[in-house]
C-alpha cells in the first residue's frame, strides 16, 4: 500500500510507467516482435553501461602513474590504449549482460531477429539514437571532474542498477515466456526508476553510502566480520 500511495503522489511516476509499457502495448496491440522488444531491453542496458565506462576511461588513464624515464605516449597511442581499455572494461563490467545471452539465446541470437534488424534501416537509426543518447548523458554527468567520493557514489549507483537489471533479466529468462517476460520487465524497470534507493539498499545496504563500499575488504572478512589472516 505504501508503494501505491507514493506512486500516486508522484506525477512523473505515471510518465515512467507509460514509457516502459510501450513495448507491451506494441506486442499485444500492434503485433510487434517479442524478440525485438527483449533485444531492446538488453541493448539499452548494455549501451548505458558502455557509455558510463567510456566517460570514466579518460580519467582513469590520466590518473594512471607513468613509469619514470618513459616518454609520454602520442595521441594515437593514447586513443588506441583508451579504446582497448574501454573494450576490456565493458567485457568485464558488462559480464551479466553477456551471461543473459545464454538463456535468451533463441530470442536474441535467432535468425528472425537478425533478419528483422538487417532489413529495417529505421531500427538501425533507432538503436543508434538510443546508444548516442546514453553516451551524451554519461559525458554530461561529469564523471571526469567529480571529486573522488562523489565519483564512486554516482558511478556505483548507476552501474549497480544496470547490473541488477541484467541479473533480473537472467533470472526471468529461464522461467518466463517471451510474451510474459516483456510486461514483467516493464514493471520491473519502472520500479527501478521510481525507487532506485530501495533496489540498491536491498543488495548493498545504505544507498547514500555506496562510496564507502569496499569489495576487497568484504572479501577479506570472515562470516562474523573478522578479518581473515
Amino acid at each position: 500500500m505504501q508503494h501505491l500511495r507514493e506512486f500516486a503522489a508522484r506525477r512523473d511516476a505515471w510518465l515512467i510507467l507509460a514509457r516502459n509499457l510501450i513495448p507491451v502495448v506494441g506486442i499485444y496491440a500492434f503485433h510487434w516482435s517479442a524478440a525485438l522488444a527483449v533485444f531492446n531491453y538488453w541493448f539499452d542496458g548494455l549501451t548505458a553501461l558502455a557509455a558510463i565506462v567510456a566517460a570514466m576511461v579518460p580519467r582513469a588513464m590520466r590518473e594512471t602513474r607513468q613509469k619514470p624515464g618513459t616518454a609520454a605516449p602520442g595521441p594515437i597511442k593514447k586513443l588506441l590504449t583508451g579504446l582497448l581499455t574501454w573494450v576490456f572494461l565493458v567485457g568485464i563490467v558488462g559480464l551479466p549482460y553477456w551471461i543473459v545471452l545464454i538463456p535468451l539465446n533463441e530470442l536474441l541470437l535467432g535468425a528472425e531477429l537478425r533478419e528483422t534488424i538487417a532489413q529495417s534501416p529505421a531500427l538501425w537509426i533507432t538503436f543508434a539514437v538510443l546508444a548516442g543518447g546514453h553516451f551524451w548523458k554519461a559525458f554530461q554527468v561529469g564523471y571526469d571532474t567529480l571529486p573522488e567520493n562523489q565519483l564512486k557514489q554516482r558511478a556505483r549507483w548507476d552501474i549497480y542498477l544496470l547490473i541488477l537489471r541484467a541479473m533480473a533479466m537472467f533470472m526471468m529468462a529461464g522461467t518466463l515466456l517471451a510474451l510474459i517476460f516483456v510486461p514483467v520487465m516493464s514493471l520491473l524497470l519502472t520500479y527501478f526508476e521510481i525507487w532506485p534507493e530501495r533496489v540498491l539498499g536491498a543488495v548493498w545496504g545504505d544507498p547514500a553510502k555506496l562510496y564507502e563500499f569496499d569489495p576487497e575488504e568484504t572479501r577479506n572478512k570472515g562470516p562474523a566480520g573478522e578479518r581473515r589472516s
